[in-house]
């Protein structure tokens, strides 16, 4: 056996895999857009094609751990999942195409995977560290406050809002108060759940993970190819925020794709997640956020070499 670990996660818009050898050694990430989380909004359930794409992919990724040896990992599912009636079965599925140990997350386990990754090679300072992962189907907020994790996972993923409310056409002055009520009313959820993030108003480092934000980053930054080391800890202004919302807004998909930094197969779902990112920005009453490339996936890892 080897000394690699593999990470897989099964998340609403993509699959994903690290392979690492040591606690920040990774030898290669891998993503692929799969939208697993098609239509199970409306239906509950993981529809054929979506199960398909998902199943493809994993059979890719394990062949990619057997060049690198991989013998052990955890593969783990996330907001399609959990809501889905036959995510027993997709789980059961997984883990035999991938060969390692596969698990449904809950929001919380989601959480906290995603704090460890963000914040493992994060420099802190005096401020809370709150982590924001707008993922597919939910998007998970986590901070430690007094030495205890507080977290809540919002039914607000790109994928969940852009079926639900926005669409994926031009937006409309409907679809815009739509998503705006759709978002309030979760974060206004979350606020209650979690009184504890009111006292972070004004005084939080807020790190953002995930598809919406990476390419936020990638876009920020004008770049067209995919660049780890532009976007991760990318410094990314509110301004960049609302401004690339409103531009894309404005755009059908294929227009979008246009934009340098656009990653294909997000065309059609960035929008609704920076209304997200922006609505938490605003109750937070922060100016700017940073990008972490680390996340779920490093969280894992670490996991696995107990670390």
């Amino acid at each position: 056996m080897t000394d690699a670990v593999a990470a897989l996660d099964c998340g609403s818009n993509s699959t994903r895999l690290l392979v690492a050898t040591a606690p920040g050694r990774t030898v290669c990430r891998e993503m692929r857009i799969t939208r697993l989380s098609q239509g199970v909004d409306a239906s509950q359930t993981l529809v054929p094609e979506a199960l398909d794409r998902t199943y493809a992919t994993l059979g890719e990724f394990r062949s990619v751990m057997d060049v690198h040896g991989v013998e052990r990992g955890l593969l783990v599912a996330t907001s399609a999942v959990r809501d889905a009636k036959n995510g027993e079965q997709f789980i059961n599925k997984a883990r035999e195409i991938v060969g390692v140990d596969a698990r449904i997350l809950s929001g919380a386990e989601e959480a906290n995977f995603s704090y460890a990754g963000a914040t493992a090679d994060l420099t802190l300072d005096e401020r809370p560290v709150l982590v924001l992962d707008i993922g597919g189907g939910s998007t998970e907020l986590a901070v430690v406050i007094d030495g205890v994790m507080r977290s809540y996972s919002m039914q607000l993923g790109c994928v969940r809002v852009t079926e639900r409310a926005l669409g994926i056409g031009v937006v409309d002055r409907d679809a815009d108060a739509r998503t705006r009520d759709m978002v309030r009313g979760e974060l206004d959820k979350a606020w209650h759940a979690v009184p504890e993030f009111a006292t972070l108003t004004g005084r939080v480092r807020l790190i953002g993970l995930a598809g919406t934000v990476a390419t936020l980053a990638q876009m920020d930054a004008g770049i067209v190819d995919y660049d780890r080391d532009v976007v991760h800890h990318r410094v990314l202004s509110r301004l960049s925020v609302r401004h690339w919302r409103d531009v894309l807004a404005a755009q059908t998909p294929a227009q979008r794709l246009t934009q340098p930094g656009m990653v294909a197969g997000r065309e059609d779902v960035l929008p609704a997640g920076l209304y997200v990112l922006d609505a938490v920005m605003e109750r937070l009453g922060v100016e700017e956020l940073l990008s972490s490339e680390n996340d779920i996936l490093d969280g894992i890892a670490l996991s696995l070499f107990g670390a």
